[in-house]
């Protein structure tokens, strides 16, 4: 395998804007566990193994356990996440699959009874720029391993 192009060397202003929606979400005050498991899932369903490698690592690095990280796939049925959890991680699978039915009403009181308007503003965030990086590796042609 190989990789099409270096897009951060083809465009850096294009890398610098991505650069920026993560400094956000990574600032937006959302729990870093979480953060990682919404960059996990959405890279699940989008198929992107660099992504899944590299959020695996980084969701190890701050402490999660390989059970939540093997279970992810199918949270629905598995007890080890919390009720905010769970709730962000029925918004990641709705937002990256929009077409699909949108963001239910039922769902978006889900979510609300955990996360404030700001906290829901910034899970959207963090949803729409691990699917940005998602398309942006996959359609790069680049694959994993990731090594840093």
């Amino acid at each position: 395998m190989q990789t099409r192009f270096n897009y951060r060397q083809a465009n850096p202003q294009a890398y610098q804007a991505m650069l920026q929606l993560e400094k956000f979400v990574n600032e937006s005050g959302l729990d870093k566990k979480l953060i990682e498991l919404i960059k996990i899932r959405a890279s699940q369903i989008n198929g992107c193994a660099f992504c899944m490698d590299m959020h695996t690592q980084d969701a190890r690095k701050l402490g999660e356990t390989e059970q939540r990280i093997y279970l992810l796939s199918v949270w629905r049925e598995s007890a080890v996440y919390t009720d905010a959890e769970r709730a962000a991680l029925a918004l990641t699978e709705a937002v990256t699959l929009i077409t699909k039915d949108g963001v239910p009403e039922a769902l978006y009181q889900q979510v609300r009874e955990h996360f404030d308007e700001n906290q829901y503003t910034s899970l959207i965030m963090a949803i729409n720029t691990i699917n940005s990086w998602n398309r942006i590796a996959i359609s790069t042609g680049m694959f994993a391993p990731y090594n840093r």
